[in-house]
């Protein structure tokens, strides 16, 4: 739970002040935005600040200086805590799998592409592994085998997904 949690109010305000908020049909929202309407509301101001960061930072490695200014922006707000930092990096690389599905409309058919589905399995396994240390540092060894059941599954995936690339390109023979 955040210490200070914000309401669907600011968060609109926020959006508003961006020149980025939806459209709130007054039939469907006479009062404004709700309790139920936050989540969503907090997705799209996500949406809005990483597409701000695309647009504000060169493509590069990690040493552009550009996106080292947006890390310690980022860090100033998590801090040191690691549950802190696992939890928030565990969500992001949970939606970040996601994503990486949907925006994929699958092959002739109907399949998710192999190289789709290989880095999202990768998305998954990193945030499985960082869910099994979280549980580690809390001393919860039945929920760390679970993630690391679930990392090992998606590992396997990878694997597959690898392979099937290999035998599209003539590199290797299906099995």
């Amino acid at each position: 739970m955040s210490e200070d949690p914000v309401s669907p109010d600011q968060v609109y305000a926020a959006l508003v002040a961006l020149r980025r908020e939806p459209v709130l049909d007054p039939e469907l929202w006479p009062d404004g935005p709700q309790q139920d309407d936050l989540r969503r509301l907090l997705g799209v101001l996500l949406a809005v600040v990483e597409l701000e960061i695309a647009a504000s930072t060169r493509p590069g490695s990690d040493r552009d200086p550009d996106v080292a200014e947006v890390l310690l922006g980022w860090n100033d707000q998590v801090g040191v805590a690691p549950g802190l930092f696992a939890n928030v990096m565990a969500g992001r690389l949970q939606r970040t799998a996601l994503q990486l599905m949907g925006i994929d409309e699958g092959g002739e058919d109907g399949q998710t592409s192999p190289g789709r589905l290989a880095s999202s399995m990768a998305v998954v396994a990193a945030a499985d592994t960082l869910d099994a240390d979280l549980h580690l540092r809390s001393g919860d060894v039945e929920r760390v085998r679970e993630a690391l059941g679930r990392a090992e599954v998606s590992v396997i995936e990878i694997q597959q997904a690898m392979h099937d690339l290999r035998v599209a390109i003539g590199d290797a023979q299906e099995e």
